[in-house]
C-alpha cells in the first residue's frame, strides 16, 4: 500500500527490507562478538581470585557443572576459551548469536532450554558430564527472572552426581547494559577479577521442599559471591 495515493494493493518491501536488515545484524554480530571478546580480555588486567577451586574441580578427574548468571559470562567465556566446554544455550535467536559466538572460541554447544528443547539439552549435558566434561550453564535463563537459580541445574548436577563450581567476575570501570539480565561489559583497560566459588554438591535423593530449600541456598550462594566480586572494586 502506498499511503495517500489511493493505492490499495500491498507491497512487501518495508518487511523485506526489516528482514534483511535483521540478517544482517545477526550476520555482522555472529562474526564481530567473539573478537569483541578477545579484544576486551586482552587488553583487560585480570586477576583470578579462588583459582584453586578450579584446579580442585579438574583434579577430581571428573565431569563438573559450571552456573554463571546471564548478565556475568562474558569474562569467563573468555578465560575458559579454547578448552572444550560445553555450553548450553537457548534455541532462540539471542541463543544462536551465543551458539555462533562461543563456537568460535573452542566451545562446544548443547542446544535447549527450560523453555524450548530442554529434555534434549538435558540429555546432552548429563552425557558430556558423565564423559568427565566441563559443562557450562546459565541458571537463570533463558529470559530470568534475573539471578533466580532454575530447579533444572540443580537436578541435573543431582543426577550427573558432579561438583557444581560457581562463577563470577566484576570491573573496575564496568558498562552495564539495560537488559533483564543487566548484561555487563567493560571499558578497555579496566581491571578484571574473575572470582570462583567454592564447588560443591547437591545431596542425593532430594525431591520436593527438601529440594526447593536446597535451590534457595544455591541462589543465595551464589548471590553472595555476586556481592565477594562487586566489593573487589568498591572499595
Amino acid at each position: 500500500m502506498i499511503f495517500g495515493t489511493g493505492d490499495t494493493h500491498f507491497y512487501p518491501y518495508t518487511i523485506m527490507t526489516e528482514q534483511k536488515a535483521v540478517k544482517w545484524y545477526f550476520y555482522i554480530a555472529t562474526r564481530v562478538t567473539w573478537l569483541l571478546i578477545l579484544f576486551l580480555g586482552k587488553i583487560g588486567r585480570i586477576t583470578l581470585r579462588n583459582r584453586h577451586y578450579w584446579k580442585q574441580a579438574l583434579a577430581s578427574g571428573q565431569g563438573f557443572l559450571v552456573p554463571i548468571w546471564h548478565g556475568k559470562m562474558l569474562l569467563p567465556i573468555y578465560v575458559h576459551r579454547n578448552l572444550g566446554v560445553v555450553a548450553m544455550v537457548s534455541e532462540h535467536q539471542d541463543g544462536e548469536m551465543i551458539a555462533q559466538t562461543v563456537h568460535r572460541l573452542g566451545y562446544v554447544t548443547v542446544r535447549g532450554s527450560s523453555t524450548r528443547g530442554g529434555r534434549k539439552a538435558f540429555r546432552e549435558m548429563m552425557l558430556a558430564l558423565r564423559q568427565n566434561r566441563i559443562c557450562t550453564i546459565m541458571p537463570d535463563g533463558p529470559k530470568g527472572p534475573r539471578h533466580e537459580f532454575k530447579m533444572g541445574a540443580l537436578i541435573l548436577a543431582m543426577r550427573a552426581d558432579c561438583l557444581l563450581l560457581p562463577m563470577t567476575f566484576a570491573a573496575s570501570r564496568p558498562i552495564v547494559l539495560k537488559s533483564w539480565d543487566r548484561f555487563t561489559l567493560w571499558w578497555p583497560f579496566s581491571r578484571l577479577c574473575l572470582v570462583y566459588g567454592e564447588p560443591f554438591k547437591v545431596p542425593p535423593g532430594l525431591s520436593g521442599e527438601e529440594l526447593e530449600a536446597f535451590r534457595l541456598k544455591v541462589e543465595q550462594r551464589m548471590q553472595a559471591l555476586e556481592r565477594e566480586a562487586d566489593a573487589v572494586f568498591s572499595k
